[in-house]
Parts: structure tokens; sequence; C-alpha cells
């Protein structure tokens, strides 16, 4: 039996991939793909003869019998999945049936939306002295939060929030917001199709304004969205500086400068 790669195939953009999963693509003898999520064009790699499949429109006991059966014909595997296989995907649903008709599995991580969303937009989740934690998160539609997981309950924190899955539940994301105590000013964006090439659509705005934001761009799917303290920081003053690279910080590589300290002393 062969094995059956999980490739993270990143946010949109095929050159996004890791230079590991380019690799496996090259050299798979099968790879199935989620078209509704993944562009074909992530499929460029694969050589001559490769045995190629959308799973759009199949069950996960399709997906999961493809695989099965493709790992008994072929050495290497490759299930492209949108993102990053640990995040919001069937990993786990997918993994299950292929440890019982004992096939080897493997991950190779991917480029997350929302790592993509953030550089399109050039902002920066953590700032020194504003928010040094990101949550990822969505809010409950078809499928239920978890107990203690509501977004009012996780905003409650005030750091920034990626929130996945729920640009048709705006309303939901900012009740939630306001619940947690967020202010009508709160920075918001919402990152439609971040790196995909021609298709990325940046929308900015506020908790008061964004829905109204994003209705007017027609933002109706594959979105993420992302409420931080963060936000628009850019174009502010300038914000507390990292210790890391201060003059003044002495760190294993770098003795602190006298000039420095003494420019700090009272």
């Amino acid at each position: 039996m062969g094995t059956v790669w999980f490739v993270g195939a990143g946010p949109g953009d095929p050159e996004l991939i890791t230079v590991k999963g380019r690799d496996l693509l090259a050299r798979a003898g099968a790879i199935l793909f989620a078209g509704s999520l993944v562009d074909a064009a992530a499929t460029r790699w694969a050589p001559a003869g490769c045995a190629i499949a959308d799973s759009k429109d199949m069950t996960l006991e399709q997906i999961a019998s493809w695989l099965i059966a493709q790992a008994g014909r072929c050495e290497t595997v490759v299930r492209l999945q949108t993102g990053d296989p640990a995040l919001y995907g069937t990993l786990i649903e997918l993994v299950q049936p292929l440890d019982a008709a004992g096939i080897a599995v493997r991950v190779v991580p991917g480029v997350s939306s929302a790592m993509a969303a953030a550089a399109a937009a050039v902002e920066s989740f953590t700032l020194p002295e504003v928010t040094q934690s990101v949550i990822f998160t969505r809010v409950a539609g078809r499928t239920p939060m978890p107990p203690g997981e509501d977004l009012a309950a996780l905003a409650s924190h005030r750091c920034t929030l990626c929130i996945f899955l729920s640009i048709t539940l705006l309303h939901k994301v900012e009740a939630g917001l306001r619940e947690a105590g967020w202010p009508e000013d709160a920075p918001m964006l919402v990152v439609h199709k971040a790196s995909w090439p021609g298709e990325e659509l940046i929308v900015r705005g506020t908790l008061a304004d964004i829905r109204q934001r994003c209705r007017e761009a027609k933002i109706v799917s594959q979105a993420m969205i992302i409420a931080s303290p963060a936000l628009g920081a850019r174009q502010r003053g300038a914000p507390a500086r990292s210790k890391l690279y201060d003059a003044g910080f002495t760190h294993r590589f770098r003795r602190a400068s006298a000039a420095a300290g003494a420019k700090e002393s009272p």
C-alpha cells in the first residue's frame, strides 16, 4: 500500500504551496483536490499519467474510498486541501478510515487564509503592548460551537480574532463583539479569496459599518474576517517598539548600547 499525504494547498495562489507539497505533487500517482476551495492550477505540477480527481461533489465516504483505492496502486497519493489541513478540515474524519485500512498517512502543513489575509492587507496580528494573542475561531452555523467558545466569550479577551467560515453570519459576528464590549469604531478587516490571482478583495471598516461594506462589495463566500486592536497600526502614530531590536536591550547575540542606556536614564 502507498502513503496518503494530506497537503495544505495554501490560501489560493498556487505558488503559496510549500516546496515539499509541490514536490509531492510532482511525484504523485494520484491527486484528489478540493475543487470548491482549491484552485485547479495547484495541480499544475502533477506528472503525466497522474490520476486527478475533484472531490467537490463527493461525500466523506466516497473521498475515503477513492484514497484507499489509489493507495492500493500508487506509492504516493495526495489529498490536496485548502489552507492548512489542521484548520477547519476533515483531517481526522478521513485519517480514521485510512488507519483502519492499514494505509500510512502523512501531513504537510500549508499557509492559512488567516495569514494570507493579513499579508494582503499588510497588517500584523500582534503588536507590542497592544495584543500578543491570536484566536482562530468561527461562529455557530450548522456546526454548533462547544460550550465556552461562543464569540462573545472569546472576544472578551480583546485580542486578535481571525474568524473563519462566517461571512454569511456577519450579523452574529457583530452581535458577539458588541456583547463583549467592543466599541462601534473598532477596526475590522474582511478579505475575500486572499491571494487568489485576480479575485482577491479587501474590505476595511469598523464594527458599525463592516456588514454594509461587505454587502456593497457583494462578498458572500470564502472570506476571512479579522477583528483586532492591531488593525490600522501602519497609519497610526509610532507603536511601542519590540525589545528584540531595541539598542538598549541585551540578548545573546548583542550587547546593549551604552549610549542607549544613558539616554534612557533620568
